[in-house]
């Protein structure tokens, strides 16, 4: 399936459903929504402190959830072909990964470190960076997002192959739960060439490490 086409703001999508997109809040209801919150966490939303909290958390969730109006597909739609016959690995090292974990809306932060074997065409190098962006800025799991990262470049660049790995701390499980700090998640995907060629994953993982 199409990641790009994969609607991940339809309720009931991944248990199979086919259910209308859920309709969004005028920003007055969201702020609503926060002071509901404030209360239900045992303060007062009419303290001094908290008066201007729902506005500020409204604008926040528009910088962190920003991938809902980003569209990966025009982010990988210019590409350019004259790369004097350039075939091998382009690599981009340590990308800043930002999300939310869709289960409890806590941060996750990390790296991601993606690449791809081009067939003629190569993709402007802060593309990958803003495509890796889009879907962080969505409630993620990394799971998911490593896999979108990977389907949207080999859909969509024709590449011969595709590795993407992040390595991230969840804050779902250091700020609650087991509370474990320093433990780090790694996920990977490998696709074409870097799925069948053994010495080029290794040549990738060679380089993530460096």
């Amino acid at each position: 399936m199409d990641a790009l086409t994969r609607e991940r703001t339809l309720i009931g999508t991944e248990t199979g459903l086919d259910l209308e997109p859920a309709q969004r809040p005028t920003r007055d209801e969201a702020m609503a929504a926060v002071r509901t919150l404030l209360a239900w966490a045992g303060d007062n939303p009419d303290r001094e402190g908290l008066l201007d909290t729902p506005q500020r958390v409204v604008d926040a969730y528009g910088e962190w959830f920003a991938g809902y109006n980003g569209d990966p597909a025009k982010e990988l739609s210019r590409t350019f072909e004259d790369v004097q016959g350039y075939d091998d690995m382009v690599m981009l090292r340590g990308i800043d990964v930002q999300s939310h974990c869709e289960h409890h809306m806590a941060p996750f932060l990390g790296k991601a470190w993606i690449a791809y074997m081009p067939t003629g065409k190569v993709v402007g190098l802060s593309k990958l960076a803003r495509l890796t962006e889009i879907f962080a800025k969505r409630l993620q799991t990394q799971e998911t997002m490593t896999m979108q990262i990977a389907d949207a470049i080999e859909d969509h660049l024709s590449a011969a192959g595709v590795a993407v790995l992040i390595d991230a701390e969840h804050q779902c499980m250091s700020t609650r739960g087991v509370h474990h700090h320093d433990v780090s998640t790694i996920t990977t995907q490998f696709r074409g060439v870097f799925k069948t060629d053994k010495v080029l994953q290794q040549r990738f993982m060679d380089l993530v490490r460096k």
